[in-house]
């Protein structure tokens, strides 16, 4: 799916403007209408072994910059400067990405039928609450790029999509299991260039991980 927004009205993150921070298992950053990466999975597309396999090499990537996993390492990561910690954070999810990528869980997502009902949920309320650019629906995790209208839309927006759609796909399945991950990765981007690579990030997902036409969905509507 294709259309079209000016990519001059997009707003990047702003130090100098209020923002939030808050901490689950992973940071979340808030800026009202600033464009924000986020990536959630389904609750099946980690199991202990790709865990074991991500958290060694998530304790590599801390050592190298010079943290002690066996410490208070998110303590540590909010100290470091910015743009260090930046660029570990997105270290660390593009090692978790990877795993995703395996195609671990039911991957029921791929799914045409399946797909197209998490794509009309996220696009339902585009224009109105947020502003979404792109995004991919991959097997068993999706990836978006979105500015939300505020703060709290962030949080409560992405909460609202799970238990819509799930509820939508454990009735196809004939279901009631607990169907997304709790928490997402979510990232404010930092300015025009970072867009971009986020952008190729998302539309070239499907070709890492080597699937077909029909076993994803993508749509961007951003003019270049």
């Amino acid at each position: 799916m294709n259309h079209s927004i000016p990519k001059a009205d997009l707003q990047f993150f702003d130090p100098k403007r209020d923002y939030t921070v808050t901490w689950g298992k992973l940071p979340h950053w808030a800026q009202t209408g600033t464009v924000c990466f986020i990536t959630w999975r389904t609750v099946d597309s980690f199991p202990e072994s790709a865990k074991t396999a991500f958290q060694s090499e998530r304790n590599q990537l801390l050592i190298d910059s010079g943290i002690d996993p066996t410490q208070d390492w998110k303590a540590a990561l909010k100290n470091l400067p910015p743009h260090t910690r930046s660029r570990l954070q997105w270290s660390l999810f593009t090692s978790w990405d990877r795993e995703l990528d395996l195609g671990r869980g039911a991957c029921v997502l791929k799914h045409p039928e399946l797909a197209n009902e998490v794509s009309k949920s996220l696009l339902h309320f585009d224009g109105d609450r947020y502003l979404l650019t792109d995004l991919v629906i991959m097997p068993n995790h999706i990836h978006l790029l979105v500015a939300f209208r505020n703060e709290d839309l962030l949080r409560s927006q992405c909460t609202l999509w799970k238990r819509f759609t799930a509820r939508q796909i454990n009735r196809y399945l004939k279901k009631t299991a607990e169907f997304w991950q709790v928490e997402q990765f979510d990232h404010l981007i930092r300015s025009p260039d970072q867009f971009g690579r986020y952008r190729q990030y998302i539309a070239d997902n499907p070709g890492r991980a080597g699937l077909t036409n029909g076993a994803y969905l993508c749509y961007s509507k951003v003019n270049v």
